[in-house]
């Protein structure tokens, strides 16, 4: 077993694909978390150790590197076996009185983060804060009108480089949980409103949700179970900050009867039907 070998590590194969090594790296990274044990004093250690493996073997190019021998686990580069040095040559040496060797610049690798939000405060825009294998805690402000599935960029919150390379990215991926009243389509909210049976007949002022809070619409008299009212601006903003022209609310009508109606009601809807019977359905002959 060599010495600082990514590979053992993470506890992968030599010839595990990126994929395996990241859930690899993922598994490790929760479970050596310094958080986890902060009565061990190795566990910052093991865990930038940790870091360090899967940063080589999660690029492909530092990866082909550390297989063909010309970086070690640190990322630093190997002298070519047998290579002679010069009996009267001199070698600067650092104060501590070691020699140091080149060093191979290696960029840090994006992390990838999930973040559940509500539907509310995705299209309203709010501010949540992520928990990083680090330790630190992110700070993620989603813009209004944020769609599922969305990623966000926060820069050089990833893995840090090595040798003076930049630090990677922090990838955070928002998902939207679904919701018992709202649904999204492009920029627009639809929405069902129930309305009893004399206000769909007669008309009414009713109070209708939003994300902004409930709002006063008018129901038409002779309303029916999937009329349509359209509530202009009152749907998800636009632009990439949130900050443009909002879409519309639409909100489709649905008449509820009576859970248990009385004698009296059956009784006029008996005779006002005898006097009054009207089609809704085409004949299924076609005649």
């Amino acid at each position: 077993m060599l010495l600082n070998d990514p590979y053992d590590i993470l506890g992968v194969d030599t010839e595990a694909d990126v994929s395996e090594i990241k859930v690899a790296y993922r598994k490790l990274a929760r479970e050596k978390h310094p958080d986890r044990d902060p009565g061990n004093p190795w566990a910052e250690d093991e865990f930038k150790e940790l870091t360090q493996a899967y940063t080589i073997l999660s690029d492909p190019k530092t990866r082909r590197q550390y297989d063909r021998g010309e970086i070690d686990g640190n990322g630093q580069s190997r002298r070519a076996s047998g290579q002679r040095q010069k009996s009267n040559s001199k070698k600067p040496k650092h104060p501590a009185g070691k020699s140091k060797g080149p060093t191979i610049k290696i960029n840090g690798t994006d992390v990838e983060y999930d973040l559940t939000v509500s539907f509310i405060d995705a299209a309203k825009g709010c501010t949540k804060h992520v928990s990083m294998t680090n330790g630190k805690r992110l700070k993620v402000t989603i813009p209004a009108g944020t769609e599922d599935g969305k990623l966000l960029r926060l820069k050089s919150q990833g893995m840090p480089g090595i040798g003076g390379g930049s630090d990677g990215d922090a990838l955070v991926e928002i998902a939207v949980a679904a919701d018992p009243i709202f649904r999204r389509d492009e920029t627009d909210i639809h929405v069902e409103l129930a309305i009893s049976l004399p206000e769909a007949v007669l008309g009414a002022k009713v109070k209708a949700p939003t994300i902004d809070g409930p709002v006063s619409v008018t129901v038409p008299a002779c309303s029916n179970t999937g009329s349509i009212l359209r509530l202009k601006g009152k749907g998800l903003p636009t632009g990439p900050k949130g900050g443009g022209p909002r879409g519309d609310q639409y909100v489709t009508l649905k008449v509820i009867l009576p859970r248990n109606p009385d004698r009296a009601f059956v009784d006029f809807i008996t005779d006002w039907s005898e006097q009054n019977n009207y089609t809704v359905r085409p004949d299924p002959d076609g005649t």
